[in-house]
């Protein structure tokens, strides 16, 4: 399916791009050409299979937590701005 300069331009319109006269001939091609291809996808047979969201599996690749000792206050707050005591001191955010 090839698109017309005029679709062209309006699919531009509604994106709120601004194209050059360039743009458009080159965004005719792309666009027609990504269409085609769907239109190749259409073709398939997928009758029987299940809509999906998700073509594989999903699986948390996270480790196992490991319980360690923290650092001293005194390394953690050896670079801080401002602190007080053993604590960060930041200014007030709320009035």
């Amino acid at each position: 399916m090839k698109l017309s300069r005029e679709e062209v331009l309006r699919i531009a319109r509604l994106a709120r791009l601004g194209v050059t006269e360039e743009d458009v001939d080159k965004f005719r091609e792309q666009l027609s050409n990504i269409l085609q291809n769907f239109e190749i996808l259409r073709q398939v047979d997928t009758e029987g299979v299940p809509p999906t969201a998700q073509s594989i599996v999903l699986q948390n690749i996270m480790r196992d937590d490991e319980v360690a000792p923290s650092l001293p206050p005194e390394d953690i707050l050896a670079n801080a701005p401002r602190r007080e005591g053993e604590c960060f001191r930041v200014r007030a955010v709320l009035e």
